[in-house]
């Protein structure tokens, strides 16, 4: 299927307003440039087949403010070495602690140290990266969570016993990251089949084939009667809080959870929405751009 590349030049003063609109769009195919120096800006994001990048722009205009465009979108179709040559301009490999986040054309080239782990990304599938600030804020606590249970973790166990769910897996790359990482039992669902299925072939990239379990759910369905020791949502801040008492729920006593997908300026509504209802369990946050993170720990008893 052909690859469409959608371009959309916005003005230099309202990046801040782009950013909450695709927040709000909530679709990872869809990112923010900008270039400081001549203060130019704009939205781009990549598109298997004509209908999807039609769609995506329909949805985009509904939501963008008046006067933010400087003129119409450019469309136009990419013949596969023009869709890598525009992904590499803006997506390099990325690191933190011991996990690699790294496009598959450095694969020949990107050097993993000693005890360090990688996931292969390809911009080419239909979902993200893992490019955006809300999933680098998951991978943070991810990997965190990762080193300070290996002292832990006795020689002979071969992995991590603690229970990861991904809930709104998206591309999977979270759920996948900590399968790299050594947690044994990991799972992720999304409400879009088309989601679990690219999340499936991200596994396939990355040889993790049955690795981790992508099953199509929504956040009633997909946390009922579960309990993980590491939960993460990377969701709009809106869909959290409609849901804090399905993902409280759904975090064993001593886990963890980690939201994400919080603009800045929503922070403490949100906190104040979970807050309420898990006032005993400790709370951090932490930001990255004009995002930001909630991180809560449930008591162990």
């Amino acid at each position: 299927m052909p690859l469409f590349e959608l371009k959309l030049e916005i003005v230099s003063e309202s990046i801040h307003a782009a950013e909450e609109t695709l927040g709000l769009l909530e679709d990872e195919r869809l990112m923010l440039l900008e270039d400081k120096l001549p203060a130019r800006a704009w939205i781009v994001g990549y598109f298997e087949g004509r209908e999807a990048v039609d769609e995506a722009w329909k949805r985009l205009a509904a939501v963008l403010e008046p006067g933010n465009a400087r003129s119409e979108p450019v469309i136009r179709e990419l013949a596969d070495q023009d869709w890598r040559d525009s992904y590499k301009a803006h997506f390099h490999a990325w690191r933190f602690g011991r996990l690699h986040w790294v496009p598959v054309w450095e694969r020949a080239t990107h050097r993993v140290p000693p005890g360090d782990v990688v996931i292969w990304l390809d911009p080419g599938l239909a979902f993200g990266t893992g490019n955006h600030e809300t999933t680098r804020l998951c991978c943070e606590r991810l990997a965190e969570y990762a080193q300070t249970r290996e002292p832990l973790l006795p020689t002979a166990e071969g992995g991590h016993p603690e229970r990861v769910l991904d809930a709104g897996c998206g591309s999977g790359i979270l759920a996948l990251s900590a399968a790299r990482l050594g947690f044994r039992c990991v799972d992720g669902f999304d409400n879009d089949p088309e989601a679990v299925r690219v999340s499936l072939e991200n596994a396939a990239l990355n040889d993790l084939d049955g690795a981790v379990p992508f099953f199509t759910a929504d956040l009633v369905t997909g946390l009922a009667g579960r309990e993980a020791d590491f939960l993460m949502a990377n969701i709009q801040a809106d869909v959290l809080m409609a849901f804090a008492r399905e993902l409280t729920g759904a975090v064993a006593p001593g886990g963890r959870l980690v939201l994400s997908g919080i603009l800045s300026v929503e922070l403490e509504t949100v906190r104040r929405a979970f807050s309420e209802r898990i006032p005993s369990w400790g709370c951090d946050t932490r930001t990255l751009g004009e995002w930001s993170d909630l991180v809560f720990d449930r008591p162990a008893a």
